[in-house]
């Protein structure tokens, strides 16, 4: 077990040898000062559709890069392998759940093109550094997810509601939270929402839909980003044959530092 400080410190390749023996946890604070990536991993009569989708849903899923059917090797991390350095997966068919493991390679397919999406844990540590705190590492859990009611701009026959990630964040911070996520586009920038839940559909917060609970402090506002589980949504509704993801929260953390990714 890794303390806070030993995780933000380490090395994404070493915290990438850490998943791929076997620890299972959010990677949230791994590796501070490098990007992390949402996973979605589809048959290649597929692939086009999720392009697509993403295209038109630039928010919620910002492509950072996209495989050649069947490999497992990223751009963003020379010598990793997707299907076993992540903390843990999800395989689907049919659009329901059929698996969370650890590593996808009993699943893996020739025919799979992977996108690699931008996540909101790339910004954190800007967050940090500006003062910002994160209730969710200060209580080590997972960050909280929830299903809106915005439905996302459909792409062939992918279609689904957008996905939010939820950070409780002091009220005069908030604008600050604002600029500095604004940022950084490539990994979903500023907040799609403050205030109400409600205006995103979400009747409760101590309920989210992927992720954990999430205790805020006296004097803290939600703010909701847009979340790159928003795919898993669509792979939901639309029900491709196959798919593979990673765990909500579980993420691909890359060799690139987040600053690549900062505008302005």
């Amino acid at each position: 077990m890794y303390t806070s400080d030993e995780r933000s410190r380490l090395a994404p390749a070493d915290a990438r040898a850490v998943f791929r023996a076997g620890t299972v946890e959010p990677t949230s604070g791994w590796s501070d000062g490098y990007a992390q990536a949402n996973l979605i991993s589809v048959p290649e009569d597929w692939a086009y559709d999720v392009l697509l989708f993403a295209q038109r849903n630039r928010q919620p899923c910002p492509v950072l890069d996209v495989t050649g059917a069947g490999s497992a090797s990223t751009v963003l991390a020379p010598g990793a392998d997707l299907r076993t350095d992540l903390p843990r997966y999800r395989v689907w068919q049919d659009g329901a759940l059929v698996d969370e493991p650890t590593d996808v390679l009993a699943h893996w397919r020739e025919d799979l093109v992977t996108f690699l999406i931008g996540c909101s844990f790339t910004f954190e540590f800007a967050l940090t550094k500006a003062g910002v705190p994160l209730r969710h590492v200060e209580q080590g859990r997972n960050v909280s997810m929830y299903v809106t009611d915005r439905q996302c701009r459909p792409a062939r026959r992918l279609r689904g509601p957008m996905v939010v990630s939820m950070r409780p964040i002091p009220a005069d911070l908030v604008e600050t939270a604002t600029r500095v996520s604004a940022l950084m586009p490539d990994v979903h920038g500023a907040p799609v929402h403050v205030g109400s839940p409600a205006g995103l559909g979400i009747q409760d917060l101590g309920k989210p839909d992927f992720g954990d609970a999430v205790k805020p402090h006296k004097g803290d506002v939600p703010v909701f980003w847009a979340c790159g589980v928003t795919p898993q949504a669509a792979l939901m509704a639309s029900k491709p044959p196959f798919a593979v993801t990673h765990a909500p929260g579980h993420m691909f953390v890359t060799d690139i530092p987040d600053a690549t990714y900062r505008v302005g």
